[in-house]
């Protein structure tokens, strides 16, 4: 393998490394009940100190697979859990939900199905919308058997699917739902409009100024930033958010910036070795269908392959599909 091809499937792992750190940093129940306070209408207002002991359990991350079938499977003792946490090894490769948590609502009785993913920009191959009505429907139908059994539909939970997109032109977030409009008659049909949610949160590249709008916006771009420094990150979520700052969060932090400044130099370093070899288109391709059937052998999912090398799943499945045995 030469050292271009040895250089990107480094920086595919240290980025893989980095999105695994980001989950485990967004996983912590204090930055989980930030982003609840600022999405779940039943916990605006609510401090997140308080908000965090709503949560049941510990959030599950990167161990829930997506496919149909598969998310609700799994012993008894995974089920009473509330979801499947097979041995990565059992299902390797397949798509799984970023973090996945369980919330007790303040009426002591109900709960709530909370997803939130990770996204490193607005991808090119499909639109994000559609991934995320695809997620938060497994969400729901997933329930059959685990939350509620046979036709017992009045005990579905309510789910939020909540998308934090990277790299975005500007600041935003947009709440999506259902909602019951009347053609014709006044006959009022029971049943909750509540059950499906959707909630997409755009983060620009450039932090926010100390703002109640982009409160969230502005926690969400320190943690996951990678160009502030750890010290930067700590002062700015100490001072202005009052999270404690254990030692998890700060090793977490501390990884990060170390990988995103790996990323950066390996990345400065194929852009380098891609503009002398400008001109071999093919031998590109190949090089880069390398990095893909490579990172495939690994366990890589195809969409997180995707995402890493800028593709579209159906790109990458071609690639796969071709064939061509990858060099040791």
């Amino acid at each position: 393998m030469n050292t271009e091809t040895k250089n990107a499937v480094m920086a595919a792992d240290d980025k893989a490394r980095y999105d695994e750190r980001a989950k485990r940093l967004l996983g912590n129940k204090i930055i989980l009940a930030h982003i609840l306070v600022k999405t779940v209408k039943e916990f605006m207002g609510m401090d997140p100190r308080e908000a965090a002991g709503y949560i049941e359990g510990d959030p599950i991350i990167s161990a829930v697979p997506v496919e149909p079938g598969l998310t609700n499977a799994g012993n008894a003792r995974q089920q009473i859990v509330g979801m499947n946490t097979e041995n990565a090894e059992v299902n390797e490769g397949l798509v799984r939900f970023d973090i996945i948590f369980y919330v007790r609502m303040k009426d002591g009785l109900s709960q709530l199905i909370v997803n939130i993913e990770l996204q490193k920009d607005n991808p090119s191959g499909y639109d994000i919308l559609n991934r995320a009505v695809f997620y938060v429907s497994r969400l729901v139908s997933s329930q059959k058997g685990r939350d509620f059994e046979n036709t017992k539909y009045n005990d579905i939970k309510r789910v939020f699917s909540i998308w934090i997109c990277l790299g975005m032109k500007t600041d935003s977030m947009n709440y999506i739902h259902l909602t019951n409009d009347v053609l014709l008659g006044e006959q009022e049909w029971k049943g909750k409009l509540d059950l499906l949610n959707i909630v997409l949160i755009g983060l620009a590249d450039q932090l926010p100024e100390q703002d109640g709008q982009y409160e969230l916006h502005r926690l969400l771009g320190t943690l996951l930033s990678m160009e502030l420094p750890v010290d930067k990150k700590l002062d700015i979520m100490k001072k202005e958010f009052d999270i404690p700052l254990e030692d998890d969060i700060r090793r977490d932090l501390d990884t990060m910036c170390n990988l995103g400044q790996g990323i950066f130099e390996k990345g400065e370093a194929r852009g380098e070795a891609r503009g002398e070899a400008r001109g071999e288109a093919r031998g590109e391709a190949r090089r880069e269908a390398i990095v893909v059937r490579k990172m495939f052998e690994k366990g890589y999912g195809l969409e997180e392959i995707a995402e890493i090398v800028e593709k579209s799943v159906e790109e990458v499945e071609a690639i796969i599909e071709a064939g061509e045995p990858v060099p040791a």
